[in-house]
Order: C-alpha cells, then sequence, then structure tokens
C-alpha cells in the first residue's frame, strides 16, 4: 500500500465499509460480516501505520483537494495520533465482536453498523489531521454518527437524551468554529503548526484571547470537564450498550485530545508559548473540580451506565492535570492516562452490558451472583476495574502514578492531592460496583450465563490494560514522543 492510502487509511476503510453495509443492510449476516471483517482490517492497517511511521517508512503528510497547504485537506503521521488510531481501531473491533450478541436484526437494519463504521471513521479523522477547520468538520461527522446510534431504537428516553447531547455539542460547535475562524483572521492559515508559528510571532492581544476562551470552552464541552459535565450522564446511559461502549471510550478523549492539540501543540502550552501562564491556572482548577465532582456524582448513583458515565468525566479531569502541569512530562503523563482510559471505560461498559444482560436489570441494588454463576466473567471485569481505581500493577496504577508524581514535582502538590483524593474515592466506588454485581447474592430471577462473544471482547480489552500494566515503559515512551511532537508544532522545546 502506498502512502498517499496508507496515512488516510484509516479514515477511508470505515466509510467504505459503511457505504458497503448501509447498501446491504437487509442482508443481515452479511452486513455483520461486513462489519467485524472492516474492523479486522482496521486493526490491521492502523498497526502498519503505526509501524512504519515510527520506522521513518512514510510520507508524514499527505495532502487532498488540489487547496495550498493550510487550507487543504490534509493528514498527518505524528503522535499521540498514530498511538490513537491504533487503540480506536482495538476498541472498534471488541466493539464488533461483542455486536454479534448484543446488536439484533432490527438495530441492524435501522443502520448500526454503517452508523458505527461511519463514527470509527471521523474519530481516526480528528485524530490525523492538522488541519483546524477539519477538526471541527471530524468532529460533526463523529456528532451525527453518534446522534444515531442514540436514537437507533426510537425510544421517548433515547431521544430526550440525544436531544441534550445534541443542543450540548452544538453549543460546543459553535464555539469551536468561532475560535477557528478567529485564529484564522489573525494567521492566515489553518494549519496547525502555521498557525502555532504565526502566534509565538505576535504579542498576545484581545482577538487571540478571544480565540483561545472561545476554543476553550468548545472543547471542555465536547470532553464533558466541569462545568460542562451534567450533560453526559444524562444522555449516555440512553443508548445501545455496544455503541455507548464505544462512546465512553473514544468521543470524550476526542475532545480532550483537541485540546492537547490546540492548547500544547497551537498555544505552546507547556513551552511558555502565547497566554500559557493565564490558561495553565484554568486548567487546575478545572481538573481538581472535575475529579472531585464526578467521583462524588458516582457514589451517589446504583446505576450502571450513571455511575460508569461519571467516572468518564471525572477521568478527563486527572487528564487535564497534564496540561496544568505543563510540561513534557506533564504532557505525556497526559497522553498516557487517555491510552489507559480509552480502554478501561469502553470494556467497563461492555462488562455492564452482560451484568445488565445477566441479572436483568442496570440497578446494581437488583444484581448479584455473577461471581458464582460467570466466575470467568468476574475476573475478566477485575482487571478494568482494578485498573479505574488505580490498583498495580495495571495500567491505572501507572498512569494516577504519573500524574500524581508530576504534580508534586512541577511545585503543584495541590493538584496531586486532589488527584489522590479523586483516587480514594474510585476505589471506593468500584469495590461497590465489582462486589454488587459479582460476590453479593443476587435478588429475583436467576442469574443467567454470559454469552462468549461478549466474554472475547471484553478479555481481549483486558489484555491490553494488563500489557501496558506490566510494559508500562513502552507506552511512557510513545508518550513522551507524543509530548515531543506538540511541543515541535509550537516550535517549543520540551
Amino acid at each position: 500500500m502506498t502512502d498517499a492510502l496508507l496515512l488516510p487509511a484509516p479514515v477511508i476503510l470505515p466509510f467504505i465499509g459503511a457505504a458497503l453495509v448501509l447498501i446491504l443492510r437487509a442482508r443481515i449476516a452479511l452486513t455483520r460480516a461486513i462489519g467485524l471483517i472492516t474492523n479486522g482490517l482496521l486493526l490491521v492497517v492502523s498497526l502498519l501505520l503505526f509501524v512504519q511511521a515510527n520506522g521513518g517508512n512514510l510520507v508524514p503528510l499527505t495532502v487532498f483537494g488540489g487547496w495550498p497547504h493550510g487550507i487543504s485537506i490534509s493528514f498527518s503521521a505524528t503522535m499521540p495520533g498514530l498511538v490513537l488510531v491504533v487503540v480506536t481501531a482495538l476498541i472498534a473491533f471488541a466493539a464488533a465482536i461483542y455486536a454479534l450478541v448484543d446488536v439484533g436484526p432490527r438495530r441492524r437494519r435501522a443502520g448500526y453498523d454503517a452508523l458505527m463504521l461511519a463514527m470509527t471513521g471521523a474519530v481516526n479523522g480528528a485524530f490525523l489531521t492538522r488541519d483546524l477547520f477539519n477538526l471541527y468538520v471530524w468532529f460533526e461527522l463523529a456528532l451525527i454518527a453518534a446522534l444515531g446510534l442514540l436514537t437507533l431504537d426510537r425510544r421517548p428516553a433515547q431521544i430526550d437524551g440525544a436531544i441534550r447531547y445534541a443542543s450540548f455539542s452544538m453549543l460546543a460547535a459553535t464555539f469551536i468554529l468561532l475560535g477557528v475562524g478567529m485564529i484564522y483572521g489573525i494567521t492566515g492559515t489553518l494549519d496547525v503548526g502555521a498557525a502555532a508559528t504565526a502566534l509565538a510571532s505576535r504579542p498576545p492581544s484581545f482577538a487571540s484571547a478571544t480565540a483561545t476562551a472561545l476554543l476553550m470552552t468548545g472543547f471542555a464541552l465536547k470532553a464533558g470537564l466541569f462545568p460542562f459535565h451534567l450533560w453526559l450522564p444524562a444522555s449516555y446511559h440512553t443508548g445501545p450498550i455496544t455503541a455507548v461502549a464505544v462512546f465512553a471510550g473514544l468521543l470524550t478523549k476526542m475532545g480532550f485530545y483537541a485540546l492537547l492539540l490546540v492548547f500544547a501543540g497551537v498555544f505552546g502550552v507547556g513551552a511558555g508559548g502565547i497566554g500559557a501562564a493565564q490558561m495553565v491556572p484554568v486548567f487546575g482548577w478545572i481538573a481538581a473540580a472535575t475529579i472531585l465532582i464526578c467521583c462524588a456524582g458516582a457514589l451517589a448513583h446504583t446505576d450502571m451506565r450513571r455511575i460508569l458515565a461519571y467516572h468518564i468525566v471525572a477521568q478527563v479531569g486527572y487528564m487535564n492535570i497534564g496540561l496544568a502541569i505543563a510540561t513534557r512530562e506533564g504532557i505525556a503523563g497526559a497522553v498516557f492516562y487517555m491510552v489507559h482510559s480509552i480502554i478501561v471505560q469502553a470494556n467497563l461498559f461492555l462488562g455492564a452490558g452482560l451484568i445488565r444482560r445477566a441479572s436483568g436489570s442496570w440497578d446494581l441494588t437488583r444484581a448479584g451472583g455473577m461471581a458464582r454463576t460467570n466466575p470467568l466473567f468476574s475476573l475478566v471485569l477485575a482487571v478494568p476495574v482494578l485498573s479505574l481505581a488505580g490498583i498495580p500493577p495495571l495500567s491505572g496504577f501507572w498512569a494516577k502514578f504519573i500524574v500524581i508524581r508530576e504534580s508534586f514535582d512541577a511545585g503543584m502538590a495541590w493538584l496531586g492531592i486532589i488527584a489522590l483524593i479523586g483516587g480514594l474515592m474510585t476505589i471506593v466506588s468500584m469495590s461497590i460496583f465489582w462486589s454488587d454485581a459479582c460476590w453479593k447474592e443476587p435478588r429475583g430471577k436467576p442469574v443467567r450465563k454470559v454469552p462468549l462473544a461478549g466474554l472475547i471482547a471484553m478479555a481481549i480489552l483486558s489484555g491490553a490494560t494488563i500489557a501496558i500494566g506490566l510494559l508500562p515503559q513502552s507506552l511512557w515512551t510513545l508518550s513522551l514522543l507524543s509530548s515531543r511532537a506538540l511541543a515541535a508544532v509550537s516550535g517549543g522545546g520540551l
């Protein structure tokens, strides 16, 4: 495969698959097979792209459209986008396996496979682009697909959740588009690197401060950070659980990735860039409030979907500490935490779906008995539960350890203490989650066996979590490379 095709392949391949399953959606067995094969190929292509790009055997930029550089549609083979594309493909492949038992013919005829593939392509587009307007476009394509998945069953609760999701997402899109427009007006380019260079040569101005505020607000809304976090627990729990698991893993992290790209790249946070001194304290207070409020919110609920939705946002708060620290290692810690969180949170939602399937309820007070009826499942579920809680030697321990260590090293011990308090609250929440679902005696009807496909999907993601935990240095090296790449965009020397 040539460079011109390999670099955009993680975007193009899912859209080709989406078109095929849309045409053939009446043939359920065929669309199921196409979806699974496409996601398998996507994982292979993403790994090939990662290996070739890191080996220096790939042209680092592919441009389409015939427009000048800075306006054209472009894809860039740089970190952290490359590693995030691989993780996205892993999540999509596990979800495709899980969907074999979770998504029935009615949902597939309604367009589940096409929407899921389109959303995967849009997420990859956001991770590979280095153009601010294209970043906005990929966000909106992902939003359209996500809304389709949220309303797949046409139930009133789903429509209500989709309205909340769409309202906040469109508000965020407005802020992002206005911010991008102002950056273009100031710099005359939409390219991330060119915009960073142009801003670095100018003193701070009212226009650049306004663009900063607009983009921070827009991407904070997309990531679900405080004070824009309430929409997420109110909307995510309404969709099909396979789709929600992918949302949990990818969509808020897509928003946080945009924060990293724009603020560590364009504005040079961590490299002494324009306005960095003013932005860093804001990131710190947002991170602290997000962690404490959302960890407390998780403790207040018994619905598994709402508990995990609050933890989605709380974990983005931990990532945001990396931006607040604003050092090379702090940014690397944010990347490390993002990769860990994508895998663990998608896996937890898959596990919640299997608990509900076995017990007949999303409510933990009505669940129980999984350890006796499904011991292997309980063991597999324990991996993401313990990892989210930060128990060694799993990936969550290293992610929290890095963030807390860098907080103290950077002279921001108060953020490290907040992270520790949030970690303790998460341990309590996840202990209750696992013990209520797996250890205590069930109430009501007998607990059923979980399907093999669902268990395999979870085992794949649990295996990845264990691998990161046992070999953290590999991901830490990639995270440091990512921080250097983001610093290089802004011309800094982290």
